[in-house]
């Protein structure tokens, strides 16, 4: 019978002990100097070292040269307690785990009063201690805290914190670590050098990732691949198809047709990955790793040489130009979709119809559940972008960087048809006047206001306006953007306000993009206290620097209240003069009783202070006003009529004077 790898090599020393650097150290270090204590306590995972290192403690103390950090290997105790040999009477190795009752304890109570045989010290190795029960470990506890000169006690176990903790306060405790991958090949490829077998170098990244950092499994499952293995050795092919792990190449295929969006060649993997017979949940895993390979590929170029990234030479090179093409926030978005995806697999019973929807969700940049994977897409879209710009012709004009034309001379109304632009001309919003009250029968003679400036004699054609590209505008300088393209990144100025403040993207619910001017925006709410609310400087910064952290550039905000639907007011309005008649005009109750005029040479009487207009109450509570601003208007419903403002200023000047205005 051929004996297995982890008991041929197991360490005879603490020299060759590996990856436990921190423990083996300070014992080696204690051993020397002769300071000895009764008790230890060794703990972590399975495979890792805690019973061999249990056992050359033992042997280090009972050397006839000892106790010493480097045992002779010669005398009787040495040659009893090496890894293969017979043992000593003096050194018990007991497992907890069928030894663990009170009555084990009284019995070895019992048995540690005797003296050594034929050693310096007897000691007792108990495997499993978190196996012992209260009962068992309060039966030793006395002992354990004042054996006599002659008695050690190990504890070994993966669980330190089912030890009664009185044990454990009366041990010297070193917890042993998983073992890292470099030091694991070392190790796997000192013992085929030893057996003399034929490894290929992709294999060994497979054991180790198979071993998951314990010795002694790793050990156990590159004796199952050197034990079929043929002539040529362990192969790369036959080390996949037996281990179940993902071939190579299929996540190659998969990362590229990410890369490329390519949808046909992402499913097509899929399929060909299910006919294969791999399971689809251990092809997410491998894909995970792969993704986080190829981030720190991106992060640091050189984390291959520090040894964070272990892979052959030529799938190495593969991995650096898949990071290189697909960047560091798309890499990061496929991340965290495949880890979610992982997740929601554990308990599902069709894991291929789950991989395809993760992979729909990593060719679909839009499709994002959380806000984090919000802005992931964002800096994805905006990457694409810059590559777009980047792999550009020579003397193209990115689309990105083109600012959007503005119109400069303004249109008039009898132009004729209108050719249909993707977005409007800008214009700027007007300082709102002061409003000027005069008869209905003045306002109706009245020429209708022109909406533009006259007609010049030689006009000039506007410039054509480019369309605008599917991508979202990057960067973009003030002045190069309208309302239709602030609208067409609504959603990311949501997102973007939300982690300043919640309330600030509640009360933006029913708000809509009104007209950009140049470097300000004006935006419109239906709800006049919300306006007020959104117009407060906290508010309005909030939306700022939103706009500032996905338009770029410097950007100013003002809110105003409007209904939905409503135009921009036209500045050609407010330059027209103010026409030449008193500024308020009523006609008294009657014309009998109408007072005289006052003479030329008396000062007529102070103007009354213009009312202002009644606003609707402002609720008390920021719920119930984010409430209002959600009950969105029914615009089939026309509801009650609304008074006209200045019918309504009117009324209620003629009601302060005692006058009525002229119907």
């Amino acid at each position: 019978m051929a004996l297995a790898l982890y008991r041929k090599y197991r360490p005879a020393t603490f020299a060759e002990v590996v990856g436990q650097e921190h423990v083996t150290v300070p014992l080696r270090t204690a051993l020397a100097a002769g300071r000895v204590n009764h008790a230890y306590l060794f703990s972590g995972p399975r495979g890792c070292g805690k019973t061999s290192s249990a056992r050359i403690l033992a042997r280090s103390l009972n050397c006839e040269q000892g106790p010493t950090d480097e045992p002779c290997g010669v005398c009787a105790s040495c040659v009893g307690l090496a890894p293969n040999g017979p043992g000593t009477v003096d050194v018990v190795e007991l497992d907890a785990a069928s030894h663990g009752g009170v009555d084990d304890a009284r019995e070895l109570r019992d048995r540690a009063f005797y003296a050594p045989a034929q050693s310096r010290y007897r000691v007792f190795i108990v495997d499993e201690a978190h196996m012992v029960t209260t009962q068992g470990f309060n039966a030793l506890l006395k002992i354990v805290e004042e054996p006599p000169e002659h008695l050690v006690f190990i504890f070994a176990t993966t669980e330190q914190d089912k030890v009664l903790a009185t044990i454990r306060s009366r041990t010297h405790h070193y917890p042993f670590r998983l073992i890292p991958p470099s030091s694991m090949r070392d190790l796997l490829e000192r013992n085929c050098a030893a057996e003399n077998a034929k490894v290929e170098p992709a294999v060994f990244p497979l054991v180790i990732r198979a071993g998951g950092g314990s010795a002694r499994d790793t050990q156990s499952v590159l004796d199952q691949l050197l034990a079929g293995a043929g002539p040529e050795g362990v192969t790369y092919d036959r080390a996949v198809s037996l281990l179940g792990v993902t071939d190579v190449a299929l996540i190659d295929d998969m990362v590229d047709g990410l890369g490329a969006g390519d949808a046909a060649a992402v499913y097509g993997t899929v399929d060909r990955l299910v006919e294969a017979g791999h399971d689809p949940r251990r092809f997410a895993s491998d894909l995970l790793d792969r993704l986080r390979d190829l981030v720190l590929l991106r992060a640091v170029p050189d984390s291959a040489s520090r040894g964070l990234v272990s892979a052959p030479d030529d799938e190495l090179t593969r991995m650096v130009g898949q990071a290189e093409r697909l960047g560091a926030a798309t890499l990061s978005r496929y991340a965290e979709i495949v880890h979610t995806g992982l997740v929601e697999m554990r308990g599902a019973t069709a894991p291929r119809l789950v991989l395809e929807l993760l992979c729909a969700r990593m060719l679909l940049p839009a499709a994002v559940p959380t806000d984090a994977a919000a802005d992931s897409a964002v800096l994805q879209r905006l990457e694409q972008v810059e590559r777009r710009m980047t792999a550009a012709p020579a003397g193209a004009v990115p689309v990105a960087a083109a600012p959007v034309p503005v119109a400069a001379a303004p249109v008039p109304v009898a132009a004729g048809p209108v050719a249909a632009a993707p977005s409007a001309p800008v214009e700027q919003a007007p300082s709102r006047p002061r409003p000027v009250i005069t008869r209905p029968s003045q306002r109706a003679a009245e020429p209708a206001a022109p909406v533009a400036a006259p007609r010049p004699a030689a006009p000039t054609p506007a410039p054509p306006v480019e369309p605008p590209a599917a991508e979202p505008v990057a960067a973009a300088a003030p002045g190069a953007m309208d309302a239709a393209g602030v609208r067409r990144v609504w959603s990311e100025l949501l997102g973007a306000v939300r982690k300043a403040s919640r309330s600030t993207e509640a009360m933006l619910t029913n708000a809509t993009v009104h007209s950009v001017d140049g470097d300000a925006v004006v935006i419109s709410h239906p709800a006049a206290p919300l306006a007020r609310r959104l117009a407060e400087p906290r508010n309005a910064d909030a939306i700022a620097q939103a706009m500032i952290a996905i338009l770029g550039g410097r950007w100013q905000v003002r809110v105003i209240h409007a209904e939905p639907g409503s135009a921009p007011a036209a500045p050609a309005r407010a330059a027209r003069p103010a026409p030449e008649q008193p500024t308020r005009t009523f006609e008294p109750p009657s014309r009998a009783s109408a007072p005289a005029r006052p003479p030329v040479d008396e000062a007529p009487p102070p103007e009354p202070p213009e009312p202002d207009v009644p606003l609707p109450p402002e609720p008390e509570d920021e719920e119930e006003m984010m409430a209002q601003a959600a009950r969105k208007p029914d615009p089939n419903d026309p509801g009650p009529r609304q008074p006209d403002p200045e019918e309504a200023m009117l009324k209620l000047l003629a009601e302060k004077l005692g006058a009525r205005p002229v119907e």
